[in-house]
């Protein structure tokens, strides 16, 4: 690692919403800064008009808030080589365009498509690199005078240097990327519009950043990255030195090919819907590419900023597998306190219009004390809101799933019901043992029922579904005379 203070960086574009493999860089990013006490920085690369939206950008500040990934520098926050936003630095990339081409580190291309791809042919016909083939590299002022006579639009384009490019790799190793197939690249428009090539690398040079580290998919562009350093240091601009790279392997899913933002399991957005914790969810992330150890899969992001090492990333692609995802993210809701549980669970009872918004000390109570019924039997969320439903919803909206009553409420069931119903009618102590004792003496020891016979046609009348809470419990939070209804309306 450099001597420098580390300054690493995510710099998202705002397109569309916000995905899996998004985050898991932001967090090996942060996990990086954090873990050798460095700065992270945030900035949003948006100077694509036509693809980058508000809404966007809005979302991506949410999404790294609800994530608890806090930055340094960025939005928000300022900083010192501030502004964060592309859009806003246009002037900045302008002036470094015409520095690297009055010395001659880029220069002016005139070449039409149509000119390109005639050439592109050619070389791919004789079997060689089909990149740009320096063509107008090293144009007289007269050629130059001529093409603007025709009135022909002119492309920066950087000049690379004739040698190869090797660098060392913080998850992969040394590569290599031969002169032949790196030729020289765009970094402006012809109407002036900056390209990525251009403002990526400018803005790390002008903010220190000492380390970056990304995705596989752009490890193709470093060697130009590299050499652009380099031009940027003959110039004198930002701190002449080059970053350490690194780049994170590929986030496969089903067929084992690269996740893309289409992906259904790829919606970062839909993952804080279906109720995952934002602990959870990183935890999970962290183990595509990396780990705490052999035997262990569950920590903290306190614990992983402890022990991550950018070398122990491994660069064969991670399979999302949705079904440990989960299994982490229900590991992550036991570590909570129900108190805690409790809190979280408020957004998404609001969200189904089970509780107000404020919600009411008296439905804060309720869900406090619900709350540890199904701590234990939850992966995500939302499934507390399936499990106690039957307790927060209006009895006049209150309906039996139909399955479940087909299956528990025949005639045998409903004999039980009514059974049930006149044993805790007369019960004046309303409480949970009291309840399961009268309710066991009557199905039980009175009926000779299996516990199974005896209480799931009483579940699903009181719950409306054969999956719930434990019984007796719930029959104590729903209190008597709701209970009492319920158990009347199916004994009738």
């Amino acid at each position: 690692m450099t001597e420098r203070p580390v300054v690493a960086r995510f710099c998202p574009s705002p397109t569309g919403n916000p995905h899996v493999g998004m985050a898991r860089t932001a967090l090996f990013s942060w996990a990086f800064a954090r873990h050798h006490k460095g700065t992270f920085v945030f900035r949003i690369e948006d100077t694509d008009a036509t693809r980058d939206s508000e809404e966007s950008y809005e979302l991506l500040i949410d999404v790294m808030h609800w994530l608890g990934l806090d930055w340094d520098e960025g939005p928000e926050v300022g900083g010192p080589n501030g502004p964060y936003r592309q859009s806003e630095r246009m002037d900045i990339y302008a002036d470094m365009a015409a520095k690297l081409t009055a010395a001659r580190k880029a220069y002016r291309c005139f070449c039409t498509s149509e000119e390109l791809e005639v050439r592109r042919e050619a070389a791919r016909a004789a079997g060689k690199p089909s990149g740009y083939d320096g063509h107008c590299r090293d144009l007289t002022a007269g050629q130059i005078a001529a093409y603007e006579a025709e009135g022909r639009p002119a492309i920066v384009r950087f000049r690379m240097p004739d040698r190869d490019i090797t660098f060392k790799d913080l998850v992969r190793g040394d590569v290599t990327f031969t002169a032949e197939n790196v030729q020289d690249y765009a970094l402006v428009r012809a109407n002036g519009q900056p390209l990525y090539t251009l403002t990526n690398p400018t803005d790390d040079a002008l903010m220190g950043i000492t380390h970056v580290l990304r995705g596989e998919d752009l490890l193709s562009s470093t060697p130009r990255q590299i050499a652009l350093y380099e031009a940027f240091a003959e110039i004198g601009v930002g701190g002449g030195f080059t970053p350490e790279f690194g780049h994170f392997p590929y986030v496969t899913g089903a067929g084992n090919r690269k996740l893309s933002k289409r992906d259904p399991e790829s919606n970062l957005l839909a993952y804080r819907d279906q109720g995952f914790l934002p602990e959870g969810l990183l935890n999970y992330l962290a183990l595509l590419g990396w780990s705490i150890a052999d035997d262990r899969d569950v920590f903290t992001k306190a614990e992983m900023v402890e022990a991550f090492e950018i070398g122990r990333v491994n660069p064969n692609p991670a399979r999302f597998d949705i079904k440990k995802c989960q299994a982490i993210n229900g590991s992550h809701i036991r570590e909570l306190s129900a108190e805690q549980l409790s809190e979280r669970l408020v957004p998404y009872f609001q969200t189904a219009g089970l509780v107000a918004d404020p919600i009411s000390a008296d439905q804060q109570s309720l869900l406090a004390r619900s709350t540890p019924l199904v701590h234990e039997r939850m992966a995500l969320l939302t499934e507390a809101v399936d499990m106690l439903r039957f307790l927060f919803i209006d009895d006049s909206d209150f309906e039996i799933d139909d399955a479940d009553r087909a299956k528990n409420l025949d005639e045998n069931g409903v004999a039980t019901v009514r059974a049930a119903y006149e044993t805790l009618s007369t019960l004046d102590d309303w409480d949970t043992e009291p309840i399961e004792t009268a309710l066991r003496a009557a199905l039980i020891d009175g009926l000779g029922l299996k516990p199974r016979l005896a209480f799931g046609p009483v579940r699903v009348a009181i719950t409306g579904s054969r999956i719930s809470p434990p019984l007796f419990e719930s029959l104590g939070l729903l209190g008597r005379e709701r209970s009492l209804a319920r158990l009347a309306a199916v004994a009738a």
